[in-house]
C-alpha cells in the first residue's frame, strides 16, 4: 500500500489499480464518502481498469486505513482530526498532484461519491485546469436547502429500522456496512463537528470554463430516492455548473427505485453502462 504524509503528519493511504490493457486511456481518482473507505468500492475499481483506466483510490483523512494509522482506535473513525476539513481536502488533492507527476500523459478524472463528491467539487474550484472530467454520484448542491444536514434516514424510520436504510433498496447492503470493521454509522456533523461541517457548504465557482481553459465535462449520478439531496438537488447543482461555471458538457441521470448508494443498488448494471459509455465518449482508447 503506497502513502504519503500531509502537512500536519498524518498518512495517507491510497491503492494504485492498474488496468489489463497496455496503454491506458485515462486515470480515475476515486474519492468515497463520509464513514466508509475505498475497500467498499472494488467492484467499480473492477469495472474501470477492465475498460482501461488506472484508478487511485485513498482512504480520506480519519477514514479506513488511513483512520486507523492516525487515531488507532476504531471507535475514532470518522474523525478528521488536526487541520480539520481543509486538511482532508488539502490530502486529496495532494494525490492529485501525486497522480499528475506518475502519469503526466493521461487524462485525470474525478469520480466522487457523497462526501467524496463534495471534494471533487472542491478540488474541481480549487485547480479547473487539473481535471479533465468529473464524476459526481450522491452528491448535492452545496447549500442550505438543497443539502439535507439532518435525519438522512427519517423517511424509513419506523420499528425494525437498521438506521442505514437510506443507503440502498438492497438489505444486504446495511448489514455490511454494520458488519464492516473500517466503517462508522456517527453522522457526519458529530464526527467533522458543527464548525468542519459548515465547511461543507459552496457553490460552483464562477468562470470554471475560462479558468480551466476547456470545457470539463460533468457527469451527475443520483437516485431518485437519495436523501442527501436527491434528483431536484442535483438538477440546481447542474444549473449552477452551467450558469456560474460556464461549463456545457454538463449530464445529469436519475436512476428511478434507487437510493445513495447507486453503486451498491439494483441500479448499478445501468449505472456501470451508463458511466463507461459517457467515458469512452470523451476518453476513446489510444
Amino acid at each position: 500500500m503506497p502513502e504519503f504524509t500531509d502537512a500536519f503528519g498524518v498518512a495517507i493511504v491510497y491503492d494504485v489499480h492498474e488496468p489489463a490493457a497496455a496503454a491506458p486511456r485515462g486515470v480515475v481518482q476515486l474519492l468515497h464518502g463520509v464513514g466508509e473507505h475505498a475497500g467498499r468500492y472494488a467492484h467499480v475499481v473492477e469495472a474501470l481498469t477492465d475498460a482501461g483506466f488506472v484508478v487511485y483510490a485513498d482512504d480520506h483523512r480519519g477514514h479506513g486505513r488511513t483512520g486507523m494509522k492516525q487515531h488507532g482506535d476504531a471507535r475514532l473513525l470518522g474523525r478528521l482530526g488536526r487541520g480539520g476539513h481543509p486538511a482532508a481536502v488539502a490530502a486529496v488533492r495532494r494525490l492529485s498532484g501525486i497522480i499528475r507527476e506518475e502519469r503526466p500523459e493521461l487524462p485525470l478524472i474525478l469520480l466522487g461519491h457523497s462526501w467524496g463528491s463534495f471534494l471533487a467539487q472542491m478540488l474541481l474550484d480549487a485547480d479547473p485546469a487539473g481535471y479533465d472530467g468529473v464524476v459526481l454520484s450522491g452528491s448535492a448542491l452545496r447549500w442550505p436547502g438543497s443539502l439535507n444536514a439532518g435525519n438522512l434516514n427519517a423517511r424509513w424510520a419506523g420499528p425494525g429500522a437498521n438506521g442505514l436504510e437510506w443507503l440502498s433498496t438492497d438489505p444486504a447492503v446495511a448489514s455490511a456496512f454494520h458488519a464492516d470493521p473500517l466503517t462508522t454509522v456517527t453522522p457526519l456533523r458529530k464526527l467533522f463537528g458543527t464548525r468542519e461541517a459548515a465547511r461543507l457548504y459552496g457553490r460552483p465557482r464562477r468562470g470554471l470554463r475560462d479558468a480551466a481553459g476547456h470545457d470539463v465535462p460533468i457527469l451527475l449520478l443520483v437516485g431518485r430516492d437519495d436523501s442527501v439531496g436527491g434528483p431536484r438537488s442535483v438538477h440546481r447543482l447542474a444549473q449552477a455548473y452551467r450558469v456560474r461555471g460556464g461549463l456545457e458538457d454538463v449530464t445529469t441521470l436519475v436512476y428511478p427505485d434507487a437510493r445513495h448508494e447507486i453503486v451498491n443498488d439494483a441500479s448499478w448494471p445501468r449505472v456501470r453502462a451508463d458511466l463507461l459509455a459517457w467515458l469512452d465518449a470523451r476518453f476513446p482508447g489510444r
